[in-house]
């Protein structure tokens, strides 16, 4: 590779910070599109392993052959660091060009919200993202002015999804004599069936998402467009006393009546939780397509995956955004990498490695686990059944939940107090984001 065109890859976002912080008092003349039009600076935080890894250093070799007189500067930062510092950072001129960034109303949309990231508006409309992404894929993309998702410009543009499905031990269903649920109702004779026999069936974890995700996905059962849009857009009012809600809360406090999730499980981690799946010691998992990579490799049974039984809606959303802070110096080179990432074969590469493609096509995945995932995610966005995560409506709603629905677990609160706990803070954070 020719001096002009060498990649800098940096360290973690802990060493690049003090950088940036020692910058913000200084004027380096950024956020017009100007600046240093030699150098492409881009900030993420995928393992290079990783499908994303994989494709955006596709990505980023295809800007660099189209654009040979620009230096791309690569910098693998942490997620929690961005996500707590995003905001300091961001106010100096010591600043990415592009960046990877979460989405949602108490994330991007606070950014947007207080001018720290470029409208990506007349981008979307002329290179086409508008009309390459799914409906509900553009919605973690667009913000109003107090920052709600879901309408307003463009901030953010998603390249890859993700959904929260039902990973199950093939062996495990084999040896009981039960097949693959397809509804409800079978659903619930496997777990039954399950525990009849001294074995626990659902894989979970209560001291962080696993079982709120569980939960959302009762929810879902029970609710349809019209309460998620109430309920993650802010509509119309919700009520946390009427019907999916209560239905779903008391379903799954009649689940852990009954044994089906590990008395022990408020105390448990994601990772504890995946663990006991891998070792075989439940035979169910409800969680997300971010697992199958690790599932593969280390899943030493016959196992598959499939969606929640009868659902229409499923916990899901896009992935990471592709932000530009407003400060960024070359926005034009940022917009041309992001337009990369959608190009098929870096979308190809997701797909092939289960990064689920939003601009992809399932067709050409060769491997049948990576591809019947990908098809179950290609008939979600087909029929609108992206229905996003149950923390994000608010800021702070994620410790909220997990507070209360280990106190279902372990039985210290009845299913209308833990819903009265998820209506009040719900309402107290709504309030704050639209009068804030």
């Amino acid at each position: 590779m020719a001096a002009h065109r060498k990649r800098y890859v940096a360290g973690a976002l802990a060493l690049a910070l003090p950088l940036a912080l020692a910058a913000c008092g200084g004027d380096s003349g950024g956020g017009t599109g100007g600046g240093d039009g030699d150098t492409l600076t881009v900030w993420h935080y995928e393992n290079d392993d990783s499908a994303m890894g994989q494709a955006w250093a596709k990505a980023i070799e295809i800007f660099e052959d189209e654009n040979p007189d620009v230096t791309v500067k690569v910098e693998n930062q942490t997620f929690e660091q961005i996500q707590k510092n995003a905001k300091i950072f961001l106010t100096g001129d010591d600043v990415p060009d592009v960046m990877e960034y979460n989405k949602g109303n108490a994330t991007a949309g606070q950014l947007a919200s207080q001018g720290l990231i470029t409208p990506l508006t007349e981008e979307a409309d002329s290179r086409g993202w508008a009309d390459t992404l799914p409906d509900s894929i553009q919605t973690t993309a667009q913000y109003d002015e107090q920052g709600l998702m879901g309408s307003g410009d463009w901030y953010g543009v998603p390249n890859y999804g993700e959904f929260v499905g039902v990973y199950f031990n093939q062996d495990m269903l084999d040896a009981q004599g039960i097949a693959v649920p397809t509804t409800f109702d079978e659903f619930e004779d496997a777990l039954a069936t399950f525990k009849a026999a001294g074995i626990t069936p659902i894989a979970t974890a209560g001291s962080e998402y696993p079982l709120g995700q569980l939960w959302y996905e009762l929810v879902l059962h029970y609710g349809d467009r019209d309460l998620v849009d109430a309920y993650q857009l802010f509509t119309e009012d919700v009520d946390f006393q009427a019907e999916a809600f209560t239905q779903a809360t008391e379903k799954l406090d009649e689940w852990i009546k009954a044994g089906y999730i590990a008395g022990d499980s408020a105390a448990l981690t994601a990772e504890d939780m995946g663990v006991s799946f891998i070792n075989g010691t439940y035979p169910l998992m409800v969680s997300g397509s971010w697992w199958f990579g690790r599932l593969v490799e280390e899943i030493p049974f016959t196992w598959g995956q499939t969606l929640f039984p009868e659902n229409d809606m499923h916990p899901g959303s896009s992935g990471n955004l592709w932000v530009v802070p407003e400060n960024a110096a070359n926005k034009d080179l940022a917009y041309e990498f992001i337009d990369i990432t959608l190009r098929p074969e870096v979308q190809e590469i997701l797909g092939q490695k289960g990064g689920l493609p939003v601009a992809g096509d399932s067709a050409s995945i060769t491997d049948e686990k990576t591809k019947e995932m990908t098809e179950n995610f290609e008939s979600i966005l087909d029929s609108d059944g992206l229905a996003f995560y149950p923390d994000w409506p608010v800021p702070g709603y994620y410790d909220v939940i997990v507070s209360e629905l280990q106190s279902l677990v372990n039985q210290s609160k009845s299913p209308s107090e833990v819903l009265d706990g998820l209506s009040n803070a719900y309402e107290e954070g709504k309030t704050d984001l639209l009068e804030g």
